[in-house]
């Protein structure tokens, strides 16, 4: 369906080239000081036409808040929220009457509902995202006020050109202390400082490169995205079916163009022994535990563990190209493709905020859910833990 959350729920709606995208909120605190200027600045790092790197459509993304705001602070009531589509170009999606375009939504949404959008993509376009990313600002920013948590997400590959990191966990080596210290530290003004949204020069300028060798050729490239999450509260994840990642790879795969999931050490991962993977505990400062290292990318056993979390999204290829493909009509006769749709030749770029978006999401709904858990036990008498248990203090998610 169209919703998203237990107990903050997010409810995008419309299509790319509808009169308008958005979203409804229910579930949101109250007293949350709120305004457009609190979500505006995630829409403009999504929205089209942005470099050289991006589709051309010129799309503001201006977003107004409809309800559930009085004097700058939530309700508590729902909050809707509305961008309007301006530079649509119905007309470019003619060919769609007659063929489904390869790798595109058109056959799959036809055959499900018995119609499908006319122009663009309806529902399975990017622009549905924009509902995910303003929803996404108002969970980080209340995120960001109660727990201190930061969410940040870069670009770690396009194509073949990986960040070094990826390279050293594919040939099997465990992760180092540089790029832990990379994670601790990165920073979105360092992401957004080049337009491939890659925080590392010499590996921004290679992916460059790639991404304009695919639009040149009226082609395109996939690529991944990393996002890391510090400050997360631990406790954090529903066992066994709702585990944490559960929900994290629950919420990336639902991207468009998404491939692949993978968090902490990942599928590298499957190439270290077990005594060099394992994250071993520490006492911290503060007389609370840690781990040495964390290929556990901050979950275990489906458990935030105060660690940071870390993890990574695979995103395909554009379907949209301008080359001429072989494919066939609806009715199954030979025919020749020419898409006149404006496209991204890499989408990455523009994944970052919906993949930082995403994640506030999914802290944000857990981080209620697990404080209604701990309201409610403080209605009980204490829980009394025999004496041969050592008795650990419970970590406060606040």
């Amino acid at each position: 369906m169209s919703t998203f959350g237990e107990l903050f729920r997010v409810t995008t709606y419309g299509e790319s080239h509808c009169k308008g995208v958005g979203c409804i909120i229910d579930g949101c605190p109250p007293g949350l000081p709120l305004t457009e200027d609190d979500v505006q600045p995630q829409l403009s790092r999504r929205r089209p036409g942005q470099s050289a790197l991006t589709t051309p459509r010129d799309e503001k993304d201006r977003v107004t808040i409809m309800s559930g705001i009085e004097f700058g602070t939530t309700l508590g009531t729902p909050i809707g929220m509305t961008v309007p589509n301006q530079d649509q170009r119905p007309h470019d999606y003619s060919e769609t009457d007659l063929y489904p375009r390869p790798s595109h939504a058109d056959w799959t949404y036809l055959k499900k509902y018995g119609v499908k959008a006319s122009s663009g993509g309806g529902r399975a376009s990017a622009r549905e995202t924009i509902g995910r990313v303003a929803a996404g600002a108002v969970a980080e920013k209340y995120l960001k006020i109660v727990a201190g948590v930061e969410i940040v997400a870069f670009v770690s590959s396009v194509g073949k050109v990986e960040l070094p990191y990826l390279e050293a966990l594919e040939d099997g080596q465990p992760i180092g202390k540089d790029f832990s210290n990379f994670l601790d530290h990165l920073t979105r003004e360092q992401v957004d400082a080049d337009v491939t949204r890659c925080p590392d020069p010499a590996t921004s300028e290679r992916m460059k490169e790639r991404i304009m060798q695919a639009k040149e050729a009226n082609d395109s490239v996939g690529g991944s995205v990393t996002c890391i999450i510090r400050n997360c509260p631990i406790g954090l994840g529903e066992p066994c079916f709702d585990k944490f990642e559960a929900t994290l790879a629950h919420a990336m795969l639902s991207i468009p163009a998404t491939k692949g999931f993978e968090i902490g050490s990942g599928f590298g991962g499957t190439k270290i022994p077990g005594h060099l993977h394992n994250d071993a505990f520490y006492r911290k400062a503060d007389g609370s535990l840690g781990t040495v290292t964390n290929h556990s990318g901050g979950i275990q056993g489906g458990i935030t563990n105060g660690e940071h979390i870390y993890f990574r999204v695979a995103f395909k290829p554009p379907a949209t190209i301008s080359q001429a493909q072989q494919t066939v009509t609806y009715d199954g006769e030979s025919g020749t493709l020419a898409a006149r749709g404006r496209h991204d030749p890499c989408v990455v770029p523009r994944a970052v905020p919906i993949v930082e978006a995403m994640a506030a999401l999914v802290v944000m709904d857990q981080f209620l859910i697990q404080q209604s858990r701990q309201a409610s036990a403080t209605l009980l008498a204490p829980l009394h833990t025999p004496h041969h248990v050592l008795q650990a203090k419970p970590q406060p998610t606040v």
